[in-house]
């Protein structure tokens, strides 16, 4: 029977009605997005007058959920960076060193006394004045080695252990290496993210490209040189012992040691242990702050492990010297007055507020696990954008109005209904896309475009059922019963196979792949449900009110 019931039809008409209100803020695009922004910073800093002005342009009981802007849309930055994975390798040889060299010390009755020798950034090579004992120092070298942290590598152990005549070589496995390098873009990746969210831009696209790459697009940024600023320093914050202070940078050091220039100290150069006392890895905060002079500085909280390190050191160590390294520079290197413990404290150095708080931001984010090597830079200007939309605008318009003459004449009264519904339609393609807050990008608009032209087809196959059944003697309500009922599975193996290409288009592309393929798949879902249930819901109503004897589609 051509009838539906009366808790159907409320619930598709609550669908539409909510899906065109999560629309409605793109309407006025401007107005909602800096109601948004006053809202974040009103959370972050509280309320001013003019804060609280602007969140009063949008009414805060309706749905202020927006369609963010690509890259190509909005403008801003495109970076290619790549990731300098031997960094890594460095800085965990650099920390085995003080562990390999206690444990030699331990067996010093076999091997003999032990010196630091020149090393590769994978290695560590220590020559013993007992060769005779190096199968004890291969046995010692290898009782340090872990299993390597991977699936793929299950089995494996981290180090490799050999001698070479009376020194010992420590170095790191094929399949180490290939776990570092899996977990240094990983980590890169989540502090590229953190950072750049700290700064509160919008819906960067930030993903791995190959083995060693990541791709950053970042909308609404003004030139790649403020991006590169935010993300480019590594921010490899340690806490290293002073051996010595010189005015040279070429002084001869031993292995185990480096000589760094001081930031605030022009001809000034610290000689320091290689390895670090406390890392940044165990902060857990960094606010900007002023010292007791009132000049800019930022405070820091250690983790339990990194609180307890350098309680125990500055206990141990009252007197000497205590260097603060960033990206092999010393900040300061202040005298440890007495024992500090609770794991807090203050980097203080020639800061202005700006620089302090930029480096609070970075802090907190956490360090890069290794440098950025910045392959490819670009600045895309909001003009571009500009006209992108607009191009976009246009193509929606044409495509929009063609449709829907196209059905009208076609189908006159029920093309119509097919034209109500194609209006729902978008409306609900904007409200999902805004509801799950997806980046709408060139590609995206083209899905969009295509969305609007495939949307017609699921009534075109319906109506024309419905003739087939008239032209059969069928009733005019049997005939529209029989046609949405026969198109039905047409309907649904079309746009399942459809459905199943923007999921793989999603899975196995990237960047404009990815939004075309969003914008396609929620426009086939939406499509299929104003074919199947709007429509007919508008045909039956109209039916109902009319009772024609006959109908022409």
């Amino acid at each position: 029977m051509l009838q539906i019931d009366l808790w159907k039809r409320v619930l598709i008409w609550a669908v539409c009605i909510a899906g065109l209100a999560f629309a409605l803020p793109n309407a006025f695009y401007t107005r909602v997005e800096t109601h948004n922004d006053a809202v974040a910073a009103i959370e972050v800093a509280g309320e001013t007058p003019e804060l609280a002005a602007q969140s009063a342009g949008w009414p805060s009981f309706l749905p202020s959920s927006l369609v963010n802007l690509g890259l190509d849309l909005r403008g801003g930055v495109h970076l290619l960076a790549e990731v300098q994975v031997e960094d890594v390798y460095k800085a965990r040889m650099d920390s085995m060193w003080p562990e390999l060299r206690n444990a030699l010390r331990a067996a010093r009755s076999d091997v003999g006394t032990i010196r630091l020798q020149p090393s590769g950034d994978d290695e560590l090579r220590v020559k013993i004045s007992q060769p005779e004992g190096m199968a004890r120092a291969i046995e010692v070298a290898r009782a340090l080695s872990q299993p390597v942290t991977s699936i793929t590598a299950a089995g494996t152990r981290d180090l490799d252990v050999a001698g070479e005549g009376d020194v010992l070589v420590v170095t790191l496995s094929e399949a180490e290496r290939t776990a570092m390098d899996d977990r240094t873009l990983q980590q890169a990746l989540e502090i590229i993210r953190r950072r750049i969210d700290e700064v509160g831009t919008r819906e960067p696209t930030i993903q791995r490209q190959g083995a060693d790459r990541i791709l950053i697009q970042v909308p609404g940024i003004g030139s790649a040189e403020e991006l590169i600023a935010i993300i480019g320093t590594t921010a490899q914050l340690t806490f290293q012992p002073v051996i010595g202070r010189g005015s040279s940078a070429d002084a001869t050091v031993p292995a185990g040691q480096e000589v760094l220039p001081s930031l605030d100290e022009e001809g000034v150069f610290y000689t320091l242990e290689t390895a670090p006392v406390v890392t940044g890895e165990e902060l857990t905060d960094a606010q900007p702050a002023f010292d007791q002079n009132g000049r800019p500085a930022v405070n820091f909280r250690f983790n339990p492990t990194g609180a307890r390190k350098f309680g125990d050191y500055t206990a141990q160590n009252i007197g000497s010297p205590f260097a603060i390294v960033l990206d092999s520079e010393v900040i300061s290197a202040p005298v440890i007055q007495s024992h500090i413990p609770g794991g807090s404290g203050i980097i203080t150095g020639n800061f202005t507020v700006e620089e302090s708080t930029k480096l609070a931001v970075l802090l907190r984010a956490g360090a890069l696990p290794a440098g950025l090597n910045f392959l490819e830079q670009r600045t895309i200007g909001p003009e571009l954008g500009q006209d992108s939309i607009d191009a976009g605008k246009i193509a929606c318009i044409v495509a929009f109005i063609a449709v829907l003459v196209f059905m009208f004449l076609s189908y006159g009264l029920f093309g119509f209904f097919a034209n109500i519904a194609l209006l729902i339609n978008v409306g609900l393609l904007f409200g999902l896309l805004s509801l799950i807050g997806a980046t709408l990008t060139l590609p995206g608009i083209a899905g969009i475009v295509l969305t609007i032209g495939m949307a017609v087809d699921a009534n075109v196959l319906i109506f024309e059922r419905i003739r087939e059944e008239l032209k059969s003697a069928r009733g005019p309500a049997r005939a529209i019963d029989l046609g949405y009922e026969k198109a039905l599975s047409a309907i649904v193996d079309a746009n399942i196979t459809t459905f199943i290409t923007a999921v793989i288009l999603f899975a196995m592309g990237s960047g404009p792949v990815r939004g075309f393929a969003i914008t396609l798949g929620i426009g086939i879902l939406t499509s299929v449900f104003t074919a199947i249930f709007v429509t007919r819901l508008l045909v039956v109503m109209w039916f109902e009110r009319t009772r024609p004897k006959t109908i022409e589609v």
